[in-house]
């Protein structure tokens, strides 16, 4: 094992966390590079079976997978280090955002800035769906997972629980509301089987619909602001819990939201080798990973009550449209963004 000084470990991860735009293919191919390519504290298949073992805990993936090489080249206070570098500059600016975009009486062009990349991340949260459904694979699954996402709020972690429960015995066969905050960082961190996006479905009944710690539109404006600002998409939560009740509540829920990587990969991470080749854990992401895909394609569903004006629908053809041409997700969010601080100026 590589011995790396903690202080090396803060910088690189650091700037990781501070640079690492584009969502969870851009950290992981900032890692890859890091450890790998330029500083050769990790060979190239150790690397990528390592993110494969990542891919089969439930939390943000690329998150668990900076923790694990910092783990890798400086124990488990390089763990710690690196992965409070990674999340910590991402963390910061989401709550300067939502210190601005959550006031009472926010700026006319933050709120269009929220606003135009709300609309923008509807066509990309439903490309991102797209993208991890097989056919092939657990069809029923994607469907009940879309239906849940789309209309049972924050049921639908049920819906991913039973659908991997059910393969795997098939395959065996053959004031904030305290409590309701951790339970949503609980969800978030260790149910959301499927990557980043897969929150989106597990907030919004949470958020919007239960509580109403924020409106269609804030949650909307939260998730772009997720998507925009480095670090994982995770730090969304950051924001709705800045929303139930300021500072204090968004710290405590991130904090939940994370802790399951962390103690994922300090506890588990010797045991990657049989986790990738045990047939139950298989089973179990065979039924709730093609859910999760599904659950992420419903989200879109609700985000699209959030857009209630003429120019946001342009907003939102506009961003399919440079999807299909691969424009990358960030651009077009940005693009949004900035469409939507243009009406503001007319």
């Amino acid at each position: 094992m590589a011995t790396v000084p903690l202080s090396t470990v803060a910088r690189e991860w650091g700037r990781i966390g501070a640079l690492g735009f584009g969502g969870p293919p851009a950290h992981v191919a900032l890692l890859r590079d890091l450890t790998v390519e330029r500083r050769k504290w990790i060979d190239t298949r150790e690397f990528e079976d390592a993110f494969a073992a990542c891919n089969l805990l439930p939390g943000p993936a690329s998150t668990q997978m900076s923790i694990y090489c910092a783990q890798r080249v400086a124990g488990g206070w390089g763990a710690i280090v690196g992965g409070l570098a990674f999340i910590l500059p991402g963390l910061i600016v989401c709550l300067v955002i939502a210190a601005v975009a959550l006031s009472d009486e926010p700026p006319a062009a933050v709120d269009a800035f929220g606003a135009g990349a709300a609309a923008a991340v509807v066509a990309v949260v439903a490309q991102a769906g797209l993208k991890l459904i097989d056919p092939r694979r657990g069809l029923a699954y994607v469907i009940a997972g879309a239906v849940g996402a789309a209309l049972a709020g924050p049921y639908v972690v049920v819906i991913l629980l039973a659908a991997g429960l059910f393969e795997l015995s098939r395959h065996k066969l053959m004031t904030v509301a305290w409590p309701a905050l951790v339970w949503l960082g609980a969800k978030v961190g260790a149910l959301s089987y499927g990557g980043g996006y897969v929150i989106i479905p597990l907030m919004y009944g949470d958020a919007v619909e239960a509580h109403g710690w924020l409106s269609e539109q804030a949650f909307a404006n939260a998730v772009a602001y997720g998507q925009i600002t480095p670090g994982p998409v995770t730090h969304t939560v950051a924001l709705v819990g800045y929303g139930a009740g300021g500072l204090g509540p968004a710290l405590v829920v991130t904090a939940v939201a994370f802790a399951p990587s962390f103690a994922f990969i300090l506890l588990g991470a010797r045991h990657f080798g049989r986790l990738r080749t045990s047939p139950n854990a298989r089973a179990f992401l065979d039924g709730a990973g093609p859910a999760a895909a599904g659950a992420i394609l419903g989200a879109a569903v609700p985000l699209l009550g959030a857009i209630d004006t003429t120019w946001q629908w342009f907003v939102l053809a506009a961003a399919a449209a440079a999807l299909l041409l691969r424009v990358p997700p960030l651009a077009v969010l940005v693009g949004g963004a900035l469409a939507g601080v243009a009406t503001t100026l007319f």
